[in-house]
């Protein structure tokens, strides 16, 4: 017992005095108070105009709020502290009994008060505060949970089993006709090779016929040469179709579904992964990074790029040269997944111009295109025919274009702001870079990725224990790239930004 005090002394140091519960972000006011970050945007301005403090009353700027980033790394470490599993046997004997019996009177939690929420001892069912309440056993308040996880877990199974049905169903049915077509391929394999066989002994037998009228006399061979015609005329070896043309077609046809089975298999994995292991979070971003290139919108979910640097105070945490800018919450476990839509000006006009090319366009044209679906829309410097001048202004257009362009990924909390950065793994930032050109991987050297579509709403999956970040069209579900690395510090979301007429919104 004694050892869980200076625990208990250290969460009383680190709890809200809003919230009452862990600092979440913790922020510093003027005064020097510490709340969570969300708090402070719940604090009224008084009378005179300014919000003041809870605890001293004394007014404050909310724009001087700045972030202890100290304070929430002792947070995360005594949370994890209160689950490790590698302190003493003795102290977690005694924290499991401490939990087990009430605070007040230091007996067993024999009932649970269904009108306060709360376990109550004999003593406090007892108290005048309780008595009027419903008290139940914990045992019998605890059979309808039971019940409603058995229903839940009867229900994931139903579920499962289903989708296994279904597929198993629908792999039989593919197998099946692909049997039907591999004895249709056999069986017009037989026909060509029985009737080829069978032209091949005509041949011959017309072959021998003639190398023995070859050995007549002329006046013998004159005398029948009328016959001869008749009975030899020019005939053209029969040259036949192994495959039929019906069958192609169908084999073309099943190739076609076997893709879409892929493409639709590799969509549902992803979702589910998404929706099943990892926790949709509702990212914002920490205006005190953010670059004075960028401007941040008022619920700090979305950035757009200026051209003049807009920043009178440069704060120790702000990007100075890159126009760059970090999220306000950070991730030292789990598995998290958000969202960045990217708006570019003229994306959307370009695409539907480029769908209305598309159905005047024949199918086999577009299978040798290889992509599709907006993916032509990005501008490319892949035609090497022009020459001389021509080829100059390609180059300096392309160059234009990898200096406008954005990035999003996650960064460590320790990322060098100042100066020039290279904002590659090695230096902390896990990160894609997309431009009107393509889209590639910000590594050393830069991998350049060729996904089918057109990211428009990047989906980033961080799994920390696990040293991934995932990224993924939002939309189609396809994978995009994934870095793989140990992170040891904390991962905050990472947005950069110098792209003139695009803006990046976080999701949800």
């Amino acid at each position: 017992m004694a050892a869980l005090a200076p625990l208990r002394s250290l969460e009383e140091e680190v709890t809200c005095s809003i919230c009452l519960d862990y600092l979440r972000d913790p922020v510093t006011i003027d005064c020097g108070h510490v709340f969570c970050r969300s708090c402070t945007t719940d604090i009224r301005p008084a009378s005179g105009g300014r919000p003041v403090c809870p605890l001293c009353k004394k007014p404050f700027k909310k724009e001087n709020i700045r972030p202890v980033w100290q304070l929430a790394s002792l947070v995360e470490n005594i949370e994890r502290l209160k689950v490790d599993k590698g302190r003493q046997p003795g102290e977690a004997a005694w924290e499991q009994q401490d939990t087990r019996l009430c605070e007040r009177h230091q007996e067993k939690l024999h009932y649970y008060c269904e009108d306060d929420g709360k376990l109550l001892c004999v003593m406090c069912r007892e108290s005048r505060e309780h008595r009027p309440h419903s008290a139940i056993l914990v045992e019998k308040a605890a059979q309808p949970h039971r019940k409603k996880l058995q229903d839940q877990r009867q229900c994931i199974v139903a579920e499962f089993e289903q989708g296994h049905q279904f597929l198993r169903e629908r792999e039989q049915r593919l197998l099946d006709q692909l049997a039907k077509l591999e004895q249709e391929l056999t069986e017009g394999r037989e026909k060509y090779k029985t009737r080829g066989v069978g032209e091949l002994a005509r041949l011959a037998l017309v072959i021998s016929e003639l190398e023995g009228k070859a050995q007549q006399p002329a006046a013998e061979l004159m005398q029948d040469t009328r016959d001869f015609l008749n009975r030899y005329p020019r005939k053209k070896f029969w040259i036949g179709k192994p495959i039929a043309r019906v069958v192609k077609k169908r084999t073309g046809e099943f190739s076609d579904r076997l893709l879409s089975l892929q493409r639709g298999l590799r969509e549902f994995q992803g979702k589910l992964l998404r929706d099943l292991e990892y926790k949709t979070v509702s990212v914002t971003l920490d205006p005190q990074s953010a670059s004075g290139y960028l401007q941040l919108s008022e619920d700090w979910k979305c950035v757009t790029y200026s051209g003049l640097y807009q920043s009178a105070y440069l704060h120790p945490q702000q990007f100075d040269c890159e126009p760059g800018v970090l999220g306000s919450k950070g991730f030292t476990w789990g598995k998290v997944y958000w969202e960045v839509e990217v708006e570019r000006e003229g994306w959307s006009e370009d695409e539907e111009e480029g769908d209305e090319e598309e159905e005047g366009e024949e199918e086999e044209e577009e299978e040798e295109a290889g992509y599709g679906d907006g993916y032509d829309d990005w501008e490319t410097d892949e035609d090497e025919e022009s020459l001389g001048d021509e080829e100059e202004e390609e180059e300096e257009e392309e160059e234009e274009e990898v200096l406008e362009s954005c990035m999003v990924g996650v960064a460590r909390d320790s990322v060098k702001r100042k100066g020039d950065l290279s904002l590659r793994p090695e230096d902390g930032v896990w990160a894609l870079r997309l431009s009107s050109a393509g889209i590639w991987a910000n590594t050393s050297p830069e991998a350049e990725l060729f996904p089918a579509l057109r990211p428009r709403r990047v989906g980033i999956a961080l799994d920390y224990e696990g040293g991934t970040v995932t990224f993924t069209n939002a939309e189609s579900q396809e994978l995009i790239y994934t870095f793989t690395a140990t992170f040891t510090r904390r991962l905050l979301p990472f947005l950069w930004l110098k792209w003139p007429g695009t803006r990046l919104l976080l999701r949800p």
